[in-house]
């Protein structure tokens, strides 16, 4: 196979990823639950918020199937919930389970809805040294599911995000140092940028016309790298300065915006830099779109660092963390894109099926997330 031959397939392979990857994707909030542990020497209290609709899907808490789940069947099955839930996490003091036992039940309501609060308490046999924590609940209904923990030992605040990939995890319970914390919140914002497809997916629209050039009607390769490069730097740092500061506003509580209007905001900002790449009316300051709707889509990065919570000891340095980890997971896209795409740009491939079929297929994909967050609706499994 010829390097020509090589460099068209791996930018198909490259382009297909992120379509596959995206598709997969929930258009609404992700599913979430926000776990909360205090530990008070060899007791763990525990309060665990799920949302009622995640409930409804593994139990099927609508009993009358009327659309609406109200709370007098949320308290029938009280019992059903507790013994689902409670199965689903397993807590182990330096190795020795500790049994949780339910407690009362209330309700509380999140940006994206009604939740279920269930109060639990868990027994160690000693006072732990570490804990390990196993997260099992909703992973296989919902592989996009994710917990979000925050533990709890004096003033030692530490914060964790469970996924399908990272179900178990183990924390030391002595002094937390800084520097521990601070690649906490790194690895929390590489994750939550490779995650979000949406936010992926503007970025790349934005990128795609990066090794190419603007000839009337048409687009033709661009003759330097330098260009293409500086073109690229451009559009990152744009989107990195504005959503750093809106971020930072939100995460600190200064500016709060509805999650409904923030997440279909951010939605039509990928159907308008994708239809850009089709009738451009923005060619040659691309950095420009990038900038004002990067300001968006810092509320919708900031929403993850909210509900992980910003340990107040420590709040500038979890903030600055989190934003270099979702600079270091933009620049490994940008790495992973940058060569393939200008070694493939005069072909057909990066041409026809990149640019024109791409950046229609991210455009109808993101109309269909802006209708299911504009009416909450389901349009896509």
């Amino acid at each position: 196979m010829s390097l020509h031959d090589c460099v068209r397939t791996a930018c198909l392979a490259l382009v297909l990823a992120c379509f596959l990857a995206s598709g997969s994707a929930h258009a609404h909030k992700p599913s979430d639950s926000y776990l909360t542990l205090r530990i008070e020497g060899s007791e763990i209290v525990g309060q665990w918020d799920i949302a009622l609709r995640d409930l409804d899907l593994a139990l099927g808490l609508d009993t009358d199937q009327d659309g609406a789940i109200t709370w007098g069947e949320v308290r029938k099955r009280h019992a059903d919930i507790s013994a689902y839930a409670l199965t689903r996490v397993q807590l182990l003091a330096d190795g020795a389970n500790c049994p949780s036992l339910a407690g009362e039940h209330l309700a509380d309501r999140h940006s994206d809805g009604a939740y279920a609060v269930l109060r639990f308490t868990a027994h160690c046999p000693r006072v732990p040294a570490t804990l390990e924590l196993r997260y099992r609940l909703l992973f296989d209904l919902d592989p996009q599911h994710r917990g979000l923990l925050q533990l709890q030992r004096g003033p030692q605040v530490t914060s964790a995000i469970f996924a399908a990939q990272t179900s178990s995890q183990r924390f030391e319970l002595g002094d937390a140092h800084r520097l521990h914390q601070f690649v906490a919140y790194v690895r929390h914002g590489v994750w939550h940028i490779w995650t979000g497809f949406d936010h992926i997916l503007f970025l790349l629209s934005l990128l795609f016309p990066a090794v190419l050039m603007r000839n009337g009607s048409g687009w033709r390769p661009a003759e330097q790298l330098s260009a293409a490069a500086l073109d690229v730097l451009k559009v990152v740092t744009a989107f990195t300065l504005a959503h750093s500061i809106t971020l930072s506003l939100a995460a600190l509580g200064v500016v709060t915006l509805p999650s409904r209007l923030v997440e279909s905001a951010i939605a039509v900002s990928v159907v308008l830099a994708a239809l850009n790449n089709l009738y451009p009316v923005v060619s040659e300051r691309r950095w420009l779109l990038a900038f004002v709707f990067g300001l968006v889509h810092g509320f919708g990065f900031a929403s993850v660092l909210v509900d992980l919570g910003l340990p107040h000891a420590a709040l500038l340095t979890c903030l600055v963390a989190f934003n270099v980890g979702v600079e270091l997971g933009q620049l490994a896209l940008v790495a992973a894109f940058l060569p393939v795409a200008w070694l493939a740009r005069a072909s057909w491939v990066y041409r026809r099926l990149t640019l024109y079929a791409g950046s229609t297929a991210v455009a109808m994909l993101a109309l269909a997330w802006l209708i299911e967050r504009a009416f909450d609706l389901r349009l896509m499994p």
